[in-house]
């Protein structure tokens, strides 16, 4: 928790030590009003005494009180501007972070927990802060301030307020101790629950159609359950301490008034107006005390949900970034387009086996380079070793002569137009999708993005759309299909103008005249560029400058569409299992 707390800028400290100054004063209000109803008992019972002299302390005990009120909601308000920044704060340094992190790094985090921890984490450290900038700094100081006021009145009024708070911590431990390990639980069964919703979410048109309904809901009930019966169990527990508190705060009252009945009793006249005074006092005090370990206990019982919270936060924000910036801005003077791959070998971190085994070939710019095998074969994670989405374990894979390693990230991305094998669609517009992203050149013309469109071949769909290249798209491209979203995809690339097009099966949403004009197109339209294929067609690639052939890992061929049909059998065999041995030809 506290180190979150150094997240909070210097504007936010100043505003925690007006706080912290308005709170001693607060607690100062509270504790003068006992005083002045000490003198108004002995004033009451004492003859002769002024109805004026009466009105007078009630005024003060007033005055206290309204004071007390204002510095409490300007605390509050404080409070809650100190908390909302912080999360704030967190949000977005947990966004920032996630967006820098290695897939390997995301991938050890469900998408599920990362969402949790950006909302539900960050909102109980929020809550937290906020009651707890409050009751943590007020209760100890009104604590020792109350306990220093009655500390030499009677030793047997000090010694039943000594046993009730006891008493009271005890239980307090007690409910930490048992509670404590519970709450992290809670935490990861928000985390499966959020995941077994996203999942279905996202599933749904699979869901439906193999009326699995009933499954899912199933499934969806055990983890709600599972939640349910844990917090049930938490919020029980934490029940017992509200009944204890207002047991031990009656007993005490009654306890005060008890020793006092009898030591007035015992006093001379003369001294039980005094006494009387001294007990109603006393009372007020302890139950100043008794109220600051009621605050604690509500700040107890956010703590440790927050304490999980935070480490689960600080989880995230601690990952050490593995991929990082080079220094290079652009390769070398006079080559462009270049990719190189010299000897890599790749794995997965933590993994025993090679997915990638002894890679080298050389694609120069304006040629076209495929790559094909079998599922499985390495072929995805091979192009995804150019944009830095992993790093290789040995080798080098080189752009523009220089390793990417050296590159800063932001540079390397900006020579890259890189089209996922699922197509990636965003909430907005049909332009701001085909325009998204930076690429270093500037914004986007209007004329560009057309163009871009019209070479995916997405023009004829678009301009029957009700607004044309301003219709909206809704989250994940939900209202349109499979082949449109791809094509959008593909223009994304296209209009980013890079000096090295990645398409990874790209084109397998896309019919075969569509696919076929659309290669042609784009063929011309990317002659100077680099461009870097993987596919499962024959056809997609039997006309690429460079065709590889993957089988597991290894690179078992390399050469044209012909060479390979003649001396890579893998190749001959893939290619006789889509196409006859004419249209081979």
């Amino acid at each position: 928790m506290l180190k979150l707390l150094k997240k909070l800028t210097t504007f936010e400290w100043i505003m925690i030590a007006i706080s912290v100054v308005l709170i001693i004063l607060q607690v100062w209000l509270d504790l003068k009003m006992p005083d002045y109803m000490s003198n108004i008992t002995v004033l009451v019972q004492t003859p002769d005494s002024e109805i004026s002299e009466i009105l007078i302390n009630g005024g003060y005990m007033l005055l206290c009180a309204l004071g007390s009120l204002v510095f409490s909601i300007i605390v509050g308000y404080l409070a809650a501007t100190i908390s909302a920044s912080l999360a704030r704060i967190l949000r977005k340094s947990l966004f920032n972070k996630v967006e820098n992190m290695s897939m390997d790094d995301i991938k050890k985090f469900k998408t599920s927990s990362l969402i949790t921890r950006t909302t539900n984490d960050v909102t109980q450290v929020q809550m937290f802060i906020s009651l707890g900038l409050q009751l943590l700094i007020k209760a100890p100081i009104t604590a020792i301030w109350a306990v220093s006021k009655i500390l030499n009145k009677n030793w047997e009024w000090s010694l039943l307020t000594g046993v009730a708070v006891l008493i009271l911590l005890f239980t307090i431990g007690v409910l930490i101790i048992v509670v404590m390990p519970k709450f992290k639980k809670v935490q990861l069964l928000i985390d499966n629950m959020n995941g077994v919703m996203r999942e279905n979410l996202t599933g749904i048109r699979v869901v439906r159609a193999f009326n699995a309904e009933k499954y899912q809901e199933n499934k969806f009930a055990e983890v709600n359950n599972s939640l349910t019966k844990l917090q049930l169990f938490n919020q029980k527990t934490f029940g017992i301490l509200s009944p204890v508190m207002y047991l031990i705060m009656y007993c005490l009252t009654l306890g005060i008034y008890m020793v006092g009945a009898r030591l007035i009793d015992a006093a001379n006249m003369g001294e039980k107006i005094a006494l009387f005074g001294e007990m109603v006092v006393f009372s007020s005090y302890a139950m100043q005390v008794i109220m600051s370990f009621l605050m604690l206990a509500m700040i107890f019982m956010l703590l440790p949900r927050a304490e999980v919270s935070a480490g689960r936060i600080n989880e995230i924000l601690d990952v050490k970034i593995k991929i990082k910036d080079g220094k290079v801005k652009m390769g070398k003077s006079g080559v462009q387009g270049k990719v190189e791959f010299k000897n890599v070998n790749f794995k997965y971190p933590n993994a025993e086996e090679y997915v990638l085994k002894n890679i080298s070939f050389v694609a120069n710019a304006g040629e076209t380079v495929a790559f094909i095998g079998l599922t499985g074969s390495g072929k995805s994670t091979l192009i995804n070793l150019v944009p830095r989405f992993y790093d290789v374990t040995e080798g080098e894979v080189l752009v523009d002569d220089v390793n990417v390693k050296d590159y800063e990230q932001e540079s390397l991305h900006n020579l890259i137009g890189y089209v996922p094998q699922k197509a990636v669609i965003f909430k907005g517009t049909i332009k701001s999708n085909v325009a998204y992203g930076e690429d270093g050149k500037g914004k986007k013309s209007e004329g560009k993005i057309k163009e871009a469109i019209k070479v995916a071949q997405a023009k004829d769909f678009v301009l029957k759309m009700p607004k044309k290249y301003d219709t909206q798209i809704s989250q994940g491209g939900t209202n349109i299909s499979g082949g449109q979203k791809q094509r959008l995809s593909i223009a994304r690339a296209i209009a980013r103008d890079p000096e090295i097009y990645i398409f990874d099966d790209t084109f397998s949403a896309l019919d075969f005249k569509t696919d076929a004009k659309l290669r042609k197109e784009l063929k011309e339209y990317t002659k100077n560029a680099t461009t870097l294929i993987v596919a499962q067609r024959i056809g997609t690639i039997m006309h690429a400058d460079k065709i590889i052939v993957l089988e597991n890992g290894k690179c078992v061929g390399m050469g044209s569409h012909k060479e390979l049909l003649e001396n890579c059998e893998v190749y001959k065999q893939i290619a006789l299992s889509q196409l006859s041995e004419g249209e081979l030809q």
